[in-house]
C-alpha cells in the first residue's frame, strides 16, 4: 500500500504543485496541477526538488514512481511564466533551474519510472525522458512542440530524446514538432510498455515491486554505471564497469546472492 503522506509540513513544506506517498520500498510523485494540465512551472519545481531531497535521503525508498493524472501527464512548461522571459539572461535563470530538477532526477541513485497518461508534452516529455523507465498507457500521447513557438526544447529534448530513440527519429520529432501516440512511442523506444489506462498504476507499481526487490546497493550501482559509462568512450565504459563490478564484491548481498544461487533458495538480502 502507498500510505498517504503529509510528511511535507513536517519537513517545512506543505506541498501545493504535488502529491507525495511511498510504501513497500516505493515513493510515488504525482503531478498536481489540475486547472492547468499539470503544467510546469516553478513553484512545481521547487516541491519537486525539495522531495528528491528528501527521497534521495530515505533509505527505505528503493524506486519511485511519477505519475500526473489521467487526461495529462504533463501538457507542458507554464506558458505564463516562459511569456515574462525577455532577454536571453532571463531564459539562462529559467532553464538553468529547470534542467537542475531534471537532472537530479537522472542522477537519482533509485530507479524511476514515469507512468504516464493522457498528454507528455514539450517540457512534461522532457520530465520522462529524465527518468529510467517509461510505461504509457493506451491514451498516452508524446510530443517536443517547441519549434511551432519559434523556440526549441531547454530541459533535454535536443539531447535526451536522440540518446533514446536515435538521433534519425529524434530529428523528425523535434523538426516537425508533431505528437505520436503511445503505440508509437512504444515502437520507437520511447516507453517499455503500453497497458490500459485503468491499470497504468497497477502496472507500474508491478514494475517498482519487482525492482524494489533487488539487492539495493547492487541497484544503484547499477543506475551509476549505466548513466556513467553513457558519457565516456567505449573503453574507458568499460574500465568503469569493471570498477562498479569490482566494489559489489564487498558487499553482504554479493556473497547472499551468490550462495543462494548455489545452494538453489531464494536469497534473503540486506541492502548491505
Amino acid at each position: 500500500m502507498i500510505a498517504s503522506n503529509r510528511r511535507a509540513k513536517e519537513k517545512g513544506m506543505d506541498y501545493q504543485t504535488i502529491l507525495y506517498g511511498k510504501g513497500e520500498g516505493i515513493a510515488v510523485i504525482t503531478l498536481n496541477r489540475p486547472k492547468s494540465m499539470n503544467a510546469l512551472n516553478s513553484q512545481l519545481f521547487k516541491e519537486l526538488d525539495h522531495v528528491l531531497t528528501e527521497i534521495d535521503g530515505d533509505e527505505e525508498v528503493k524506486v519511485v514512481i511519477l505519475a500526473g493524472a489521467e487526461k495529462f501527464f504533463a501538457a507542458g512548461a507554464d506558458i505564463t511564466e516562459i511569456g515574462k522571459i525577455a532577454t536571453p539572461v532571463d531564459a539562462h535563470r529559467f532553464l538553468k533551474d529547470i534542467q537542475a530538477v531534471f537532472n537530479r532526477i537522472e542522477d537519482l541513485e533509485k530507479p524511476v519510472i514515469a507512468a504516464v497518461s493522457g498528454l507528455a508534452l514539450g517540457g512534461g516529455c522532457e520530465l520522462t525522458l529524465a527518468c529510467d523507465l517509461r510505461i504509457a498507457a493506451d491514451n498516452a500521447t508524446f510530443g517536443q512542440p517547441e519549434i511551432k513557438i519559434g523556440v526549441i526544447p531547454g530541459a533535454g529534448g535536443t539531447q535526451r530524446l536522440p540518446r533514446i530513440v536515435g538521433i534519425t527519429k529524434a530529428k523528425e520529432l523535434l523538426y516537425t514538432g508533431d505528437f505520436i501516440d503511445a503505440q508509437e512511442a512504444y515502437r520507437i523506444g520511447l516507453v517499455n510498455k503500453v497497458v490500459p489506462a485503468a491499470s497504468l498504476m497497477e502496472e507500474a507499481r508491478k514494475m517498482a515491486g519487482r525492482i524494489a526487490r533487488q539487492p539495493g546497493f547492487a541497484l544503484k550501482i547499477t543506475k551509476i554505471a549505466v548513466n556513467g559509462g553513457m558519457n565516456m568512450d567505449m573503453k574507458s565504459a568499460m574500465a568503469y564497469e569493471a570498477r562498479c563490478f569490482e566494489i559489489l564484491f564487498s558487499t553482504a548481498d554479493q556473497k547472499e546472492g551468490m550462495k543462494a544461487f548455489v545452494e538453489k533458495r531464494k536469497p534473503s538480502f540486506t541492502n548491505r
